[in-house]
């Protein structure tokens, strides 16, 4: 697996490259690719399919001038920002040209960063829902992807030391909830596991069996992203 390490300081861009890397992989069916970011400000993110004025508090979000933006995959809207550490996986499809095998794909990648995480706060670690890990009941990571015919994206983050308070002003209660959530706040359902990235990093290198840094990065292709459609109000307030 190939290894690359880039954050841009466009929210934007960031999210304009998971698609880039994935759109390239499919193109070429070249070696699996980890990219990890880490942000330093803050935005929210919507999943694909998430209905703009019922999953973002948008007074709240444009008093603290904190954009909103769109993901290509689904899930539901989170807050990015410091103390949010994210990686991207793109993966060849165990069995190509299948597209439904979703859950399959969520427990390729949990199993591995729920041993990770376990490791690291030596508290026991639970894969919930769809595609949540939590600890003691609360969320530590959430996930979500995108499938091709050949290669799926699964991305996600791990809250380190991210402003739980903050999360409560940008987004009202989701419309849908994973049943264990039982209606919880913010910041009762969500917690940082506090602990330093770079031993993230070095865990998910571990886990992953990451052997060489990827070289060819498609900024022409991410460059296009935004422009068509990342920092286009049409996309990211399209529903």
């Amino acid at each position: 697996m190939k290894y690359i390490e880039l954050t841009f300081t466009d929210p934007a861009r960031n999210l304009a490259c998971d698609q880039a890397l994935l759109e390239a992989c499919e193109q070429t069916e070249v070696d699996d690719i980890l990219r990890i970011w880490e942000p330093q400000s803050y935005f929210v993110v919507l999943g694909y399919s998430n209905k703009f004025a019922a999953e973002v508090n948008s007074k709240g979000c444009a008093e603290r001038g904190i954009p909103v933006l769109r993901r290509f995959s689904g899930g539901g809207a989170v807050l990015q920002g410091p103390g949010c550490l994210n990686y991207a996986l793109i993966i060849r499809n165990e069995r190509s040209g299948i597209y439904g095998d979703v859950s399959d794909s969520y427990k390729r990648v949990l199993q591995r960063h729920q041993r990770l995480c376990a490791g690291l706060i030596s508290e026991a670690v639970t894969i919930e829902g769809i595609c949540d890990l939590a600890a003691e009941g609360r969320k530590i990571s959430g996930n979500a992807q995108h499938r091709k015919q050949h290669y799926s994206l699964v991305h996600g983050s791990f809250l380190l030391n991210l402003d739980l308070g903050l999360i409560e002003t940008c987004l009202p209660m989701p419309s849908c909830q994973p049943g264990y959530r039982q209606s919880r706040t913010h910041q009762s359902f969500v917690r940082n596991i506090s602990v330093d990235s770079g031993s993230v990093r070095e865990g998910l290198k571990r886990e992953w069996k990451v052997d060489s840094d990827l070289e060819e990065i498609p900024y022409k292709r991410i460059d296009e992203l935004v422009c068509k459609r990342y920092s286009r109000p049409d996309w990211n307030q399209k529903f």
